[in-house]
This record gives structure tokens, C-alpha cells and sequence, in this order.
């Protein structure tokens, strides 16, 4: 083998590693990114579910006021009726 055969397969070494290593290099950004997205929006969706259950409670109690109120309407109207 001659030098030049040397340097020649030096540098077509070198080329397929710079060739390899970028995309992988580019993957795993993509993955770190990737993975910091989804841990926000795991946190961004357990603060809406717990919004979302407050809500909802409120919501019921705000239902059962109406309904105890639209009980007590009736009760009127029937004594009303009664008279």
C-alpha cells in the first residue's frame, strides 16, 4: 500500500464518520426538543384538568342552588293554587 492509498482511505473514513455523525448530531437535538415539549404539555395538561374539575364543581353547586331554588318556586305556586 502506498501513502496516498493511506490518505485516501483516511479520508473516506473521515467523510462517512462527518456523514453519520451529523444526521445522528441533528436526531438527538430533535429528541431533547421533542422530549422537553411533551413534559410541558403533560404540566400544562394536568393544570387544565384540575382547572377543569374546580369548573365543574362550581358548575354542580351553581345546579343544585338553581335547583333548590326552582323547589321552592313550586312549593309556592302549588300553595298559591291552593288558597
Amino acid at each position: 500500500m502506498t501513502e496516498w492509498t493511506v490518505v485516501t482511505v483516511l479520508i473516506a473514513l473521515a467523510g462517512l464518520f462527518v456523514t453519520v455523525a451529523k444526521p445522528v448530531l441533528s436526531l438527538n437535538n430533535t429528541i431533547t426538543r421533542l422530549s422537553e415539549n411533551v413534559e410541558r404539555l403533560e404540566a400544562q395538561l394536568t393544570a387544565l384538568s384540575t382547572h377543569n374539575t374546580d369548573v365543574h364543581r362550581r358548575l354542580w353547586e351553581r345546579s343544585d342552588v338553581h335547583a333548590r331554588r326552582l323547589e321552592d318556586h313550586e312549593t309556592r305556586l302549588t300553595m298559591l293554587e291552593n288558597k
